[in-house]
């Protein structure tokens, strides 16, 4: 079982979804497929010159988080060795399924469709991280189960809390576990990659978001359909902290 891609799904309020949207594609740099999905509540960002890595969904319960996708040659083979780690299967929709990690975690396997080549650096970020919220009871095997199921290097982060996952070069996406400091239900949400966190914040300013909070190296933002994400101080080409590479953990996330 291989992972050939990997999707970065922003799930927010159907009620708001015009608003992710419109928000979504500045930063990114992208346009709107057609929407699909029963409501009309599925739609891909697609990048100029690369291939689509980034979509969006508007959910009728909660006020949404985060997902990943993963994206195989065999989605019966990658559900199948998902659920020998601990998953369960949520929806079977034949060529595709949703699924739940042992801490609660919704995502998908998806067939794969060829895709290769990651979106470009916008503007001086990249959407590159899925972070993963994780209560410190559930951590080790929620780490474990990730580990497991994509076999990507499994690396620390640059502070004790969090573990890096590293997937082989040229797909977009990597997972970033990050220990919360209470037993809360698990989350997700989406991480950029800055080379000027200050020039990326001023600029999703303008566009609608607002500051949630602010860290170490990292701060977190609130996009106009009212979803979390951070920016991060990382090198938005290869993922990794400033002059070290991408072969070390990632800066802090929130």
């Amino acid at each position: 079982m291989t992972i050939r891609w990997t999707y970065a799904f922003a799930d927010r309020p159907a009620a708001r979804l015009a608003d992710a949207c419109a928000f979504w594609t500045a930063v990114t740099g992208t346009r709107l497929s057609a929407f699909r999905g029963d409501r009309g509540e599925f739609v891909t960002l697609l990048p100029e010159g690369a291939d689509p890595s980034g979509k969006l969904q508007g959910v009728t319960d909660g006020a949404g988080g985060a997902h990943i996708d993963l994206c195989t040659e065999d989605v019966r083979e990658l559900t199948g060795r998902a659920r020998q780690h601990g998953a369960a299967l949520v929806a079977d929709h034949g060529d595709w399924a949703v699924l739940r990690s042992p801490a609660g975690l919704l995502f998908c396997a998806v067939p794969w469709h060829g895709e290769t080549v990651r979106p470009p650096v916008v503007s001086g970020s990249r959407l590159d991280q899925v972070c993963l919220d994780i209560p410190p009871s559930r951590y080790d095997s929620e780490s474990a189960f990730w580990a497991g199921l994509t076999g990507w290097e499994r690396l620390p982060g640059s502070r004790p809390e969090f573990t890096v996952l590293r997937p082989p070069a040229g797909l977009p996406h990597r997972l970033l576990l990050q220990r919360l400091d209470e037993d809360r239900p698990a989350s997700a949400h989406l991480d950029l990659a800055c080379a000027d966190i200050p020039a990326v914040r001023a600029r999703h300013e303008k566009l609608g978001a607002v500051v949630a909070s602010e860290g170490a190296h990292w701060t977190v933002m609130r996009d106009p359909a009212g979803g979390l994400y951070c920016l991060t101080g990382r090198d938005p080409e290869t993922g990794g902290l400033p002059g070290v590479g991408p072969a070390r953990g990632a800066a802090d996330a929130g």
